[in-house]
């Protein structure tokens, strides 16, 4: 189908995408002065009087539907109309929005975390929708875009069913085969049910690239849906923790019956996995600086379970180039060991000594009022460990004795290197015979 180079008040620019019931354009506004999305439906007097009654409809139906909700997660419809043999309907235009087909190649998937945030958002607006008596029936990642700063919205509700107002539904077998529920297969009714599981299908798509199930044909394919288990998420995949591959499971459920019963419940339970997730990624980045703690020459000493006190008595700080570490004259209680990176040492604005891997600085805790004699300037990207002195002093008796011994040493190797660094400077800078 040609498009028109106008539709109404709204000039057409370019072609956005191309779907079953239509072709989506980006338009201009003149009258507000703002870029829209239209989609026009592929309607027109020479189709078959059925078929162009059955095109009518899907207008008809997304047009009245999705005009009634307001979701932060839903593509909102602002108009709706009719232009000559072309009906349309005007949409928010998404800068920068792309489909999750995208993110759905094995190559390009997005972080698993992330995946949780877009299927939550997800979860949400279909609970918003079902309570409005709205079941989609074509959730897929082709159906969600994913805005330029990680939002998401759900589009295309062109074959949607709502419930009171069967003049405005289509029967059948609708939808997308592939993201299809084994009820919509038989061709039994579609429910809010029917929508998590194509968003289950949709999740396990993201975490693997992978659909759950692939037929070679319609009736493989149907057969799958209908009697076959997907291959474990963790087998595709095995950086999904057991919490999401059970979530996945469950709505995956050919049963209807077992499966979540609303959106707001399968959002619960990923936020029950969010924060499973959060405790992983802090645990792992323990084990991570523990193994990196250990390789220093300051803690060659201590046994592992001594790392472990001193790294809870402790936070992990970074720092670029240029910015203060330490500000001298100001109150300190915290030990300081560089982890990784140089640091300058500063008496006001004369540079007295450098600061390299393993090194430590602080001096302050032992000191009355605390404050630091001087600053610490990061010369390279540094990553510190700020010990504090009052979290050390609850550690056990032999890791503080340990603690101690090994900061007061490494301090006073540093101090001597630094009077040895700046008496073979001075003798550099004295003239010969002097």
């Amino acid at each position: 189908m040609n498009a028109p180079a106008k539709l109404g008040k709204f000039v057409i620019t370019r072609e956005l995408g191309r779907g079953a019931t239509g072709t989506v354009y980006l338009c201009h506004d003149s009258f507000l002065g703002k870029d829209v999305a239209i989609k026009l439906y592929n309607i027109n007097g020479d189709a078959p009087e059925k078929e162009a009654r059955t095109r009518r409809k899907l207008f008809f139906n997304e047009a009245y539907l999705v005009g009634k909700m307001s979701h932060p997660n839903i593509l909102p419809i602002y108009d709706a109309g009719e232009d000559g043999d072309h009906c349309y309907v005007v949409m928010e235009y998404v800068r920068g929005a792309q489909p999750l087909t995208l993110f759905c190649r094995s190559d390009n998937l997005l972080p698993v975390r992330k995946v949780v945030e877009v299927i939550f958002k997800c979860a949400k607006a279909l609970d918003y929708a079902h309570r409005k008596g709205l079941v989609h029936r074509d959730i897929k990642p082709g159906n969600i875009l994913m805005t330029a700063d990680g939002d998401v919205r759900i589009v295309d509700f062109g074959v949607a069913q709502m419930a009171g107002n069967e003049e405005g539904q289509l029967k059948g077998l609708v939808g997308s085969p592939s993201y299809m529920a084994p009820e919509q297969m038989r061709q039994q009714p579609s429910t809010v049910q029917t929508d998590l599981y194509s968003l289950g299908v949709v999740m396990y798509e993201l975490l693997t690239g992978k659909r759950p199930f692939y037929g070679d044909n319609m009736s493989r394919l149907v057969h799958q849906i209908i009697y076959a288990t997907p291959p474990p998420v963790h087998r595709l995949r095995p950086d999904v923790p057991t919490v999401l591959e059970d979530i996945v499971h469950k709505v995956l459920e050919k049963d209807p019956a077992r499966r979540y019963k609303t959106g707001l419940e399968l959002a619960t339970d990923l936020t029950r996995a969010v924060r499973t997730l959060d405790k992983l990624s802090e645990e792992m980045a323990e084990q991570e600086r523990f193994n990196i703690l250990r390789r220093l020459h300051f803690f060659q000493d201590f046994t592992y379970p001594e790392i472990y006190e001193v790294l809870h008595a402790s936070r992990w700080q970074s720092y670029g180039a240029g910015e203060h570490i330490v500000v001298e004259g100001e109150m300190d209680d915290c030990y300081i060991i560089i982890v990784f990176g140089d640091a300058e040492v500063r008496r006001g604005d004369r540079p007295v000594g450098m600061l390299y891997e393993g090194d430590c600085f602080g001096e302050a805790p032992y000191l009355e009022p605390g404050r630091s004699t001087a600053s610490i300037v990061a010369a390279t990207t540094v990553s510190v460990l700020r010990v504090s002195s009052t979290l050390i002093d609850q550690v056990s008796l032999q890791c503080q004795l340990r603690f101690h011994k090994v900061f007061l040493k490494t301090l006073i190797e540093r101090l001597t290197r630094g009077e040895q660094q700046g008496d073979m400077k001075q003798k550099a800078e004295t003239p010969a015979g002097e």
